[in-house]
Order: C-alpha cells, then structure tokens, then sequence
C-alpha cells in the first residue's frame, strides 16, 4: 500500500541513498564481461573458524538500506532489504545468510531473480550470471515474525515491539546480509510504526516522516560501517533523552517512557564514562552514543546484561537501576566495545578475545581506581591478576587457549579476564607507556574495518620495538600459562580433571562472563 508522505526533517541526505540503492532496470554495472554467462556459485562461506557456516564469498557488501514496517496488531514486521554489493569472481548463483525469513521475492539489478531457502542460506541466481568485479544491486521483500521459534534469533521481542541482539551469528534471522564481521558496510535505516511507538536504529536520524492512518516512519543514518552483528533497530515506547559529552559528542539514550525518570541517574553517567576513555583511547570513533534500556525485564528475552549494538549499548533496564559502584564497570566495559569490537571488529571470531579481553581490562581498570571491589571481593588489578594467573592452566585445559575458541566456549572467561591476563602480560613486559601507545596504534591503524590477533601482535612489536611474536603467541595459544613478567613468585593452580563448565549460549545470545560485572 502506498502512503502520502509529509518530510519533516531534511530528506537531502538520503536522495544520494536512495539513487544508489534502487538499481533502476540494469542487471549490474560491469567492470567486465563473463563470456556466454560462465561463472560459479560463489563459496557459502567465509571459512571462520569458529563458525565455518556463516558468511558468503564471491562478493562484498558496501551498503545495506533496511526498511521495516511493524504492525502492532499483529506483532509482525514487512521489510525489504536492498543491498548494494560488488562481485569478487563471475558468479552464476550467490548466497546471503537467512533464518527465519518469509521470503517473497528477489530482484537483482532490477530484474526477477529465483531463489531458495536451504537452512541459513537464501540461495539467489539471477537471470544472467555476474562477471567479476560488478557492482550489483540486490532488494529481497520478506516478512517476519520476532516472537517466532528458531534455534537461534536475534529478535527481542518487548510487550511494545521489540529490539534485536545479533551477536554473534543471527543478525541473519532480522534481514538477508552477508553476515560476518569481516564484512562490514555503510546502513540506512527506515523504520514505520504506529501512533504511540517510536523506531530507532544505529546512526543519527536524518529524516521523519507523517504517514497517512497515523503512521511514523524514521530514518537514520550510520557514518561508520557497521558489522553485521552490530546493527540495532528498536520499536516501543521509548522517548529520546538528548544531552553532550566531552568536546561536543551528541549522546542519546532511548528510555521506556514510563521508566525514564527512575533511569536517569543511571543515564547521566555517560559523560564522564566517555571522558575517562577518551584520555586513553582517543578521541570516542562514532557520531553519538548512548543507551537502550529495553523495554523488557523478562529473563527468556535475553539472557546478557549489556550488549554493544553500534552507537546503541542494549541493557536490562532493572541492571541499570542499581547504584554507581554496582553497574559503573560494567558500563564502560559496554563503552570499551566502541572501540574495540565496532570500530574494530574481530576478523574471525577466534579474535573475540581483543573485543572482551579489552573491554574487561580498561572497565576494571576504571572499577580499581575508583575503590570498588569487585565480585569476589578484590580492590587492585594486580590482586585480581594474580587470582587469574592461578586459574590459567585450568582454563586452558577446560576452554582452550585464549585466542582459541570453539562455539560452546567462545563467550566463557577465557575470552575476558583470560585476554586482560595477556594484556596485563603485555603491559609488564614493555612498560605501561609503551603499552598505551601500542593499544592507540592498533585502534588508528584497522579503525572503520577487522583486525586478526596476528594484527594486534604486528602492531605491538613494531610500536614496542620488539619482535614480541614469540611472546604473545605463548599468552594466546600456549596450552600452559607463561611467567607473569615482573611477578616470579605468581604460581598456577594444578589441572584437575574436572571440566568447568562453559557459559553456554542460549538462543544465539550468552551468559555474562565479564569480569566487570
């Protein structure tokens, strides 16, 4: 159904969006010709090694405009996702990942294309084969259902609407994409909900539009690539609560309106969570930040405290109605992500541990300077390093070294206060200075893209002027914990034979591990 549309914000922005993703009639635009249509079904996968599955090659995704329409009635979403990738090889079929999807049709380039769904691939050939190097414009129309059972989804249903929790494998179970980090593209957003609810997504809005029956429709705009898993879109019964951070920074949280005032001391934190790491990390990498405390306490919806949707930090909204020392650490774990694991994403997600061994580190490090102990009663970062270093063999035994995840044990404390004892490692062995400016180089040189731990390693050795390849290699995928620099006297726990058990993934989503919490 077509609707009447009064603008009342500047549309400008998004006439160059919209030109580049409609794809007009033209199959694609050819960087050369494949001879009588020859090409190959492009690889359906991107060889992770934690999840061999996920992820599509053969092409590159540039930008992704996601259009969604809920209706609250019936709590079901129409959307049609354009996609705007290039071929990377001639291609005769090509896949995006898909779960859960109700697919009603495919265009590519403008024209009828078939395809089918077989488990979480959206197999797709056009009418012609694509040669290597076409930009192609790809638009898939499919519904959903957010409440509907699947064996992993990243839909968070709320009693208003619902909010979404990708990582790290169902962004796929939202929309048609190539879904892995490493493949990381510009997104618009345009979100229509009925009178009383508001849409929200990653980015800055950049347009509003007054439909006809009541209807709203929202668009925003990201200025970074987003990964995948990253992506947040939300619809409830939020209001926006605007206010600055350091050097200006726009900062903008989405509140069930019944619990904004019962979450604004909470909310006012941010500020001075930003300062603090500005002064060591840089400057904050995105257009605004803020955060999204869903508008749902049930314990089935999402089994994590926090999650770090890009520009959007996820929460439980009873966790943040706690007391500074409570949730402070945890909160700029949260923040910690803008950097490490959106601005820079793991290539694969065996590098998961440079997004929470991080994350964990500078949100302890921000919980020991200011006096509070931590879960098991600790007040230093040494104290609770030498309480780590004695469980190291143990973990390794039970999760594998740190750089070394499986699927099961992939969100376990090996990957977070495991990744802060390399870091701390680190830090001992080339002295706190020269460890700032490593951890600074690393985040300018892969920023807006993916970094393997062979970058981070790379990066340290050139910035410490030390080939310290031997050194972090041991910390990350040693099967016995190495001598604490600067700490001789540390000692490690015997193994038992006992397995730990792992913090199991449930429903696509984990259990919280963080060290902060």
């Amino acid at each position: 159904m077509r609707y009447r549309t009064r603008v009342t914000a500047p549309a400008t922005a998004l006439i160059g969006t919209a030109m580049a993703l409609s794809g007009g009639h033209t199959a694609y635009a050819s960087a050369g010709k494949t001879p009588g249509g020859k090409g190959t079904p492009g690889p359906e996968t991107l060889g992770d090694p934690v999840f061999p599955a996920l992820g599509n090659d053969g092409y590159r995704v540039s930008a992704y405009h996601l259009d969604l329409a809920y209706d609250a009635t019936t709590g079901l979403v129409e959307a049609t996702t354009t996609l705007n990738l290039r071929t990377s090889q001639a291609l005769t079929r090509f896949s995006l990942d898909a779960l859960g999807l109700d697919i009603h049709s495919v265009r590519v380039g403008g024209r009828t294309a078939a395809f089918e769904q077989v488990d979480e691939k959206l197999r797709i050939t056009p009418d012609r084969a694509l040669p290597d190097g076409a930009r192609v414009t790809v638009r898939v129309e499919y519904s959903a259902d957010p409440r509907r059972t699947l064996a992993h989804t990243a839909w968070v249903p709320t009693p208003d609407g619902f909010a979404v929790a990708g990582q790290p494998n169902s962004a796929h179970t939202v929309f048609p994409c190539n879904d892995h980090p490493r493949d990381k593209a510009d997104f618009t957003f345009r979100i229509t909900v009925p009178a009383g609810l508001r849409g929200v997504a990653s980015g800055l809005l950049v347009c509003t539009e007054n439909l006809d029956g009541g209807r709203t429709a929202y668009t925003y705009r990201s200025r970074s690539p987003i990964a995948t898993e990253l992506v947040q879109i939300t619809v409830g019964d939020y209001v926006i609560k605007d206010r600055q951070g350091p050097h200006g920074l726009p900062l903008r949280d989405v509140v069930p309106a019944a619990r904004a005032q019962a979450l604004e001391p909470a909310l006012a934190l941010t500020p001075g969570l930003v300062e603090w790491l500005e002064a060591r990390l840089g400057a904050y990498p995105f257009e605004t930040y803020g955060l999204l405390p869903c508008n749902s306490d049930d314990p089935n919806a999402f089994d994590f405290t926090g999650l770090e949707t890009q520009t959007l930090t996820l929460y439980k909204p009873n966790y943040l109605l706690q007391e500074e020392s409570k949730i402070g650490s945890h909160m700029m774990h949260e923040l910690v992500h803008s950097y490490f694991g959106n601005s820079v994403c793991p290539d694969t997600w065996a590098d998961l541990w440079l997004n929470e061994g991080h994350a964990d580190f500078y949100g302890l490090l921000y919980r020991y300077e200011r006096g509070w102990a931590d879960s098991i009663g600790l007040t230093t970062m040494e104290a609770r390093m030498k309480n780590t270093y004695a469980r190291g063999d143990q973990w390794r035994h039970d999760s594998g070294p740190v750089a070394a995840p499986n699927a099961v044990n992939l969100f376990d404390s090996q990957r977070y206060l495991g990744g802060v004892l390399v870091l701390y490692a680190l830090r001992q062995a080339v002295g706190e200075d020269v460890f700032n400016a490593i951890e600074r180089a690393f985040l300018e040189r892969h920023r807006g893209g993916s970094a393997t731990t062979e970058d981070y390693i790379a990066v340290a050795s050139q910035i410490s002027g030390q080939d310290q390849s031997g050194f972090l290699r041991e910390w990350l995928y040693g099967t016995t914990t190495p001598r604490m620099p600067g700490h001789p006297d540390w000692t490690v726990t015997p193994v038992t034979s006992s397995l730990a058990t792992p913090h199991k993934r449930t429903g696509g989503h984990y259990h919280d591990a963080s060290a902060t919490l």
